[in-house]
């Protein structure tokens, strides 16, 4: 019997609850984040850096506002044309194709997720969100 579940919309719904916004580690950003955003923001990737970021280890992390959220979260993303590849590719990430179990976890803090997906199914849709994202 096929799955009831095809595409990422079955099993994810942002409800834009921001509970993802809030770091967690930290949103990492790539270069390319970079100059997209400091280009939104009309500042040089430098001042964006300065600004707005902070280290982990060797990568550039969004810094985090007081509420632990990320600095660009006030009820919504300031930067949502622009926001980072971390936050467009969520929840569609490695860590489930690799380990579905991840999915559930997630879950756990996130209200638009759909639990007790197929491991197969799950990886599939996971897999063809995350090459839809390498056009993006």
């Amino acid at each position: 019997m096929d799955s009831e579940f095809k595409t990422g919309d079955d099993i994810f719904c942002c409800t834009q609850c921001g509970e993802c916004c809030s770091g967690y580690g930290g949103t990492y950003v790539t270069m390319d984040d970079i100059k997209k955003i400091a280009e939104y923001l009309d500042v040089t990737q430098e001042q964006f850096i300065s600004n707005y970021c902070d280290k982990s280890g060797k990568r550039v992390v969004l810094t985090q506002g007081k509420d632990g959220k990320c600095l660009f979260f006030n009820k919504n993303c300031s930067i949502h044309p622009v926001k980072p590849y971390m936050c467009r590719a969520w929840p569609f990430i490695k860590a489930v194709v690799t380990n579905p179990e991840n999915w559930n976890a997630m879950a756990g803090s996130c209200q638009g997720i759909k639990k007790n997906i197929p491991a197969d199914t799950l990886k599939k849709i996971v897999s063809k969100e995350m090459e839809k994202l390498k056009f993006l």
